[in-house]
């Protein structure tokens, strides 16, 4: 049986080679991103590697800590030398559907910070359209988050309201996610712009023309960028 992290593991080792020593780097959220710094705490073992992160969730600091990795507050940077992180879809023009993790607010803010977003997958997450298999996340304030979701709704989806044990999803940030499922997002700076203008949305995770370099692993561990 194949294991199904090859493809993450590989990609995720590949971006985190690419980080150069004295650099501060946006650390994102998420399985893919786990192996980043399983790979950061090696290089910082065996090659003196020197680097800090910010990171873009709870989850992310306290897996960072635990491997001794450094961090820092995304204020107390003017710049990041690179931002990191997986995506949940990813079409042939590198538009991304992130926040299946819930943490697609502060992984933009990360990444509109640094110098270049590099994203990580496996090949199981390119598509031809965005929307089809994974339902577009996006986060509303809690006062009034129904009137915001038939808002949401009256783009052309079918909203959920994300749970967790039973009770409703809470980002970091204390908001709720809507998980809005799509027939297809065939224009996706479209439906950025409409979102945005939405009351009671605090960001969604369509990532438009964000995207540096995509690196793509495989089930056989193999590595390709798309550039």
């Amino acid at each position: 049986m194949s294991n199904p992290d090859v493809g993450k593991r590989a990609a995720a080792f590949a971006a985190a080679d690419l980080i150069q020593s004295g650099t501060t780097v946006g650390f994102g959220t998420g399985s893919t991103f786990a192996f980043v710094l399983e790979r950061l705490a090696q290089r910082m073992r065996d090659e003196r590697l020197v680097v800090r992160g910010v990171a873009t969730s709870q989850q992310t600091t306290e897996l960072a800590k635990k491997l001794g990795i450094p961090l820092a507050q995304l204020d107390e940077v003017e710049r990041l030398d690179l931002a990191i992180d997986g995506a949940d879809e990813v079409d042939p023009k590198k538009h991304l559907i992130k926040g299946g993790g819930g943490a697609h607010l502060r992984e933009r803010l990360v990444a509109v910070t640094a110098a270049e977003l590099v994203v990580i997958v496996d090949d199981k997450k390119l598509v031809q359209l965005l929307g089809k298999a994974f339902p577009l996340p996006v986060e509303v304030v809690p006062f009034g988050w129904k009137h915001a979701a038939r808002r949401v709704a009256a783009t052309g989806c079918e909203v959920v309201q994300r749970m967790k044990n039973g009770a409703p999803f809470v980002t970091d940030n204390g908001n709720y996610v809507l998980d809005c499922r799509y027939p297809g997002i065939a224009d996706p700076a479209a439906l950025q712009r409409t979102l945005d203008a939405l009351p009671g949305v605090v960001d969604h995770g369509l990532f438009v023309g964000m995207a540096g370099r995509v690196v793509v692993g495989d089930a056989q561990g193999k590595v390709r960028v798309l550039p």
